[in-house]
Order: structure tokens, then sequence, then C-alpha cells
């Protein structure tokens, strides 16, 4: 039986958690879930937020499945996923935005997978005050990283048969800084011919993102223009209570929700599972459990082809009758 590491997370972490564990049980997969808090909580009791026994058991396992972990805002600790992200070289973001069935949105053919860069730039944290009105952050792109991310998208647009990958910046104003960035991904993306290139500035991106979406397949992004587009994908696809997303190094892989804990609704059953349940399924697919992955996939879709749907999806079903639709679709 495989063993992979389960963060509850905080806020809706738990109640969403539950829901996708019982639904895998409920498709016949047996995995051994070695349970790991973190967050805030765990901050409080043991004194940092992501203790070492976290990375351990991440390290035992290789694979994690992750719920939302809440980050205070302008004061605290900083990110758990950020910190997660440095600990295990987690350099890959993936975050793939597609339209799900019965989910109304403005746009209806939109397939975009976001490669976000995910140990640099301003995310380095590498911050000082100068004086008491002035604070600098200094961002960090190096040849390493972008060829890096680049080549991740590349093997990813072979793999999964997409057609072009474009590269997006600021290199018209960050001559040195997304300037090394495009060159990095141009010198990748003379290995792959027969996969087209282009390139977008990033405000020219977030405009056609929002008028012509469907003209996107991979888009490959420094830190910060990933983690702003990324959402504004999720917005096209119905909002980031059904974006996915995964965080991929060499040797590990944490799949989670794109979303926060939410804690107005923690403990409500309101909560909706859909985003958590994409990731592992990506998770399951990542593992070579396919079978399972698509099963769980087609019931999933069913459900939301259907009437019981959680109040973000339009309707007014709770998180565990949702949760029981998948698994009787199942």
């Amino acid at each position: 039986m495989r063993q992979i590491t389960l963060i509850p997370g905080d806020g809706i972490g738990p109640e969403i958690t539950d829901a996708v564990i019982k639904i895998i049980g409920s498709s016949g997969l047996e995995i051994d879930w070695d349970i790991q808090t973190a967050g805030s909580d765990v901050a409080q009791i043991e004194g940092e937020p992501l203790p070492s026994r976290v990375i351990n058991s991440i390290k035992k396992n290789k694979i994690v499945l992750k719920a939302p972990v809440t980050t205070p805002i302008g004061k605290g600790f900083r990110s758990v996923n950020v910190a997660l992200r440095k600990k295990l070289d987690l350099y890959a973001n993936l975050r793939p935005c597609k339209n799900l069935p019965n989910i109304k949105t403005r746009f209806d053919n939109v397939d975009i997978i976001v490669v976000r860069e995910n140990t640099e730039d301003l995310y380095a944290g590498i911050e000082r005050q100068i004086d008491e009105n002035t604070a600098e952050s200094i961002k960090i792109i190096t040849r390493g990283a972008s060829e890096r991310i680049a080549q991740f998208a590349f093997d990813y647009a072979v793999n999964s048969g997409r057609k072009e990958v474009c590269a997006v910046s600021k290199a018209n104003i960050c001559k040195l800084s997304d300037g090394l960035f495009l060159e990095s991904v141009r010198t990748i993306a003379q290995k792959f011919p027969d996969i087209k290139y282009r390139e977008i500035l990033i405000d020219n991106l977030c405009m056609q993102l929002v008028q012509k979406p469907e003209q996107f397949d991979v888009l490959v992004l420094p830190n910060l223009y990933g983690d702003i587009v990324s959402d504004l994908c999720a917005g096209l696809i119905g909002g980031l209570g059904v974006a996915q997303g995964a965080n991929i190094g060499k040797d590990y892989a944490v799949f989670e929700p794109v979303h926060g804990s939410a804690p107005d609704i923690a403990g409500q059953d309101k909560a909706n599972p859909t985003a958590l349940l994409l990731s592992a399924i990506e998770m399951l697919k990542y593992i070579g459990e396919d079978t399972y992955a698509e099963k769980i996939e087609k019931a999933l879709l069913k459900t939301l082809s259907g009437k019981v749907l959680t109040a973000d999806l339009g309707g007014n079903a709770k998180c565990s009758e949702f949760r029981e639709e998948i698994i009787k679709n199942l």
C-alpha cells in the first residue's frame, strides 16, 4: 500500500480533506495516509508552523496531498507554501485551468496550463527597511532557474499533446532580470522545434486573457507574474473553488488547491472540496494510478452536471452532501 503525506491544513482544510479522503477510499484505492498537521494552530503549540516532522514525512513519502493553510497578512510567519517550496526545491508550480461542466463562466473554451517558476523572483523574500519611510525588495532571476522552468514547460507540452508555449515577461521595463528570463526560455525553446514558441508582455497577456483566452495553451512565467496570472485564469473557469494546483520538484511533489483556508465558513459544512479533489486526481495520475484517477474524475464531472452543488457553484448542498453525491456516482 502506498504511503502519502497528508496535510489537512486549517480553516476549511480538515472538512474538504475528509471529503476527498472518503471519495478516494470509496473508489477502491487503498492509501496509507501519513497525517501531518501544519499552520497557524500548530505554530501556537509547537512554536513553528512547519515543524521538522512534516518535512521528514515528505522526504520519506515523496508525495503530498495538502489542504489550504492560513497565512497571516502583513505579520506573523511567512507562508507555509513558500517554505515548502524552498525546503523541497519545488521549482515548478503547475496550474491547469479548464472549463468544467455546468459552471457558468464568461468563456466556455478555456484550456490553459500555467507553469510558474516557484523559487525566486520577489518571492525569494530578500527585503530590508531602508528607513521608516522606505522599504526595499530585491527581485532575483537566474539563468539556472529560468532554464529549468522552461524545460518543465516544454516537457509538459510534449507529454500532454500541447502545441504552444508562450513566455511571459515585462522585459521592456525589467530589461536585465526579465530579459535574462526570456533569453533562458529561448535557449530551451530551440530544443523543441515541434512546439510553437512565442512571447508576450504581462500586461498585454492580462488584457488578452479576458478577451480571447482560447488563444493560449501553455504559459511559462516568473514567480510573481505566475502567481497573479494563475488566479486570473482560475477566474476564467469559475474561481478558486474549482482551481487545482501542484508544486513539483525533482524529488518531491505537493498537490493542493489554490484557494485559501476560508476561516469565515470553517466548520459549517459549506465548503466546496472540488479544487482539492481535482488536485488529488492529478496526484493519482502523477503516481501512475490512472484508472482510479479517471474513475473519480468521471464521478466528479457527473456530479457537477447535476443539481447537488455547493453554494459557490449555484446550489445549496452541504459539503458532506456534495461528497456523498460524488461517491454515489462512483
